[in-house]
């Protein structure tokens, strides 16, 4: 069926000057208040009159959880794409980042890490992550980004559909949430509306609505289910000189957890389970759970650290990416992004970091002088940002028991690769230049195509597998890689 996306998204020319005279005013809706919604405004900033972001919370004056975001009280990560991402759209953040007290820690230097059954050696570290909280990173970029007067926020309002047809978005219907706000919708005229609302978009039933055709979805989910809660670690110097902790749950091992710092000289600790093995959610079976772990590393480690916040639980955590870029009755002028269009295990730590890189995307395709922005056209721009990490954590997810979805199966021609990446896996916590590339992939710095360059498929193919390391290691001498970006 034809697309008839490939009209202009209406946003070419503005570019941040002045209206020429008689030129109507142009003006994009962002729905949604997250990162990706708020990244997505400061670029349209520069392509359009006026920006709404239209949000259904009321945001917290400072760097705070919010009822709209039940993960931000869980583990998040950036990883180092997302750290270039960010600071090429909001130049200087990550010193605000630094400022704020949010840690960098190095991979695999600064981790004890466990996974596929042995401990990883800790040589000199080739990626760092930043680990402070998500309320953090999300109210440091709504202070900047809410800063900009071409910019209007609409808080505690929500979208209940689209204006227009099969055709064309021309707007949004909206509605101010609360007991005392009026029930009716109002219109809210568009060039260009962009989905940012997260893993709960509504958007099928927007498009249906205006007799346009829902983009077909793929997922896949483990089941995998989490709870977090804050610590302040012991003082006591026991242990490794390490600055967190790391098991990740595999095809043989279901639990997982995690424990990193965050500001404020507090650790969050995630513990993970796949479908059957879900970590309780009260005082003593979240403790008790960390002793199904393979190492009482962490366990111990808890065990001697006080307890900063209650526990939360989290279960909404399959993959799934809504196609968008595929051939459907869908209109110009509308546009998915972030978690609407591609979530992610959050496992993996991705999240945020694709928020940033679709951002980039958006502006490199707005702004390109070569070719016309038509919605098909940046919407595919959008997927491409996205499909690196879709790859990463659909295919770590496909082989692990209780797979489930319309993207579980695994077909004959992913084996050969499948056997190959088992290799790759079973070398990546002994040998450097197979941990490297291999965190180069992760961090979504590299494409995947480096597990294949000569070096790595001799250390793969003809490498020896060291002894197992039953257990942690201590942090081995060595520089360690270059910072990527300035902060």
């Amino acid at each position: 069926m034809a697309n008839s996306a490939g009209a202009d998204t209406g946003v070419r020319g503005a570019s941040g000057a002045e209206r020429a005279p008689g030129r109507r005013a142009r003006h994009a809706v962002v729905v949604g208040g997250s990162l990706s919604a708020l990244l997505t405004a400061r670029v349209l900033s520069d392509h359009v009159d006026r920006v709404t972001v239209i949000e259904r919370d009321r945001f917290p004056e400072g760097p705070e959880p919010r009822a709209g975001v039940p993960q931000s009280r869980h583990l998040h990560v950036l990883l180092e794409s997302g750290q270039r991402a960010l600071e090429e759209l909001l130049p200087g953040i990550l010193d605000e980042l630094g400022e704020h007290g949010c840690p960098r820690i190095g991979q695999p230097s600064d981790l004890v890490q466990w996974q596929g059954g042995r401990f990883f050696r800790r040589t000199p570290a080739s990626a760092h992550l930043l680990t402070g909280s998500r309320p953090l990173l999300e109210w440091l970029v709504r202070r900047r980004v809410v800063a900009d007067p071409r910019i209007t926020v609409l808080e505690g309002t929500e979208v209940v559909g689209l204006v227009g047809d099969a055709t064309r978005v021309r707007g949004v219907r909206l509605r101010e949430r609360g007991a005392r706000a009026p029930y009716e919708a109002r219109p809210l005229a568009a060039d260009l509306v962009v989905d940012a609302s997260g893993r709960g978009t509504r958007a099928p039933d927007w498009l249906a609505a205006i007799g346009a055709e829902p983009a077909h979805e793929e997922t896949l989910d483990t089941g995998l289910a989490y709870a977090s809660r804050l610590y302040r670690g012991p003082e006591s110097a026991e242990g490794p000189d390490c600055l967190g902790y790391f098991f990740v749950a595999g095809r043989d091992q279901a639990e997982g957890g995690v424990a990193l710092p965050v500001e404020s000289g507090l650790h969050l600790v995630t513990l993970t389970g796949l479908r059957g093995s879900e970590p309780p959610s009260d005082d003593a079976g979240f403790l008790g759970f960390a002793t199904r772990l393979p190492h009482p590393a962490l366990h111990a480690w808890l065990s001697r650290a006080e307890p900063a916040s209650p526990v939360h639980a989290f279960r909404s955590t399959a993959n799934v990416r809504r196609r968008y870029d595929r051939a459907g009755r869908r209109p110009a002028g509308f546009l998915a992004t972030g978690d609407a269009l591609c979530s992610f295990n959050p496992v993996y730590g991705q999240g945020m970091a694709v928020a940033a890189l679709g951002a980039l995307a958006l502006a490199k395709a707005l702004a390109d002088p070569r070719r016309t922005p038509t919605t098909r056209r940046v919407q595919r721009a959008l997927v491409s940002a996205s499909r690196q990490a879709w790859d990463v954590a659909a295919g770590a997810d496909r082989v692990l028991p209780g797979a489930r979805g319309n993207a579980a199966r695994v077909r004959a021609a992913d084996r050969p690769v499948a056997w190959y990446l088992r290799r790759v896996l079973e070398r990546v916590g002994e040998d450097p230049v197979v941990g490297d590339a291999f965190r180069g992939v992760t961090h979504l710095t590299s494409t995947v195509g480096v597990l294949f360059a000569p070096r790595v498929v001799r250390a793969v193919l003809f490498g020896r597998i060291a002894p197992v390391l039953s257990e942690p290691g201590r942090r081995e001498p060595g520089r360690s890689a270059p910072r990527p970006v300035a902060g």
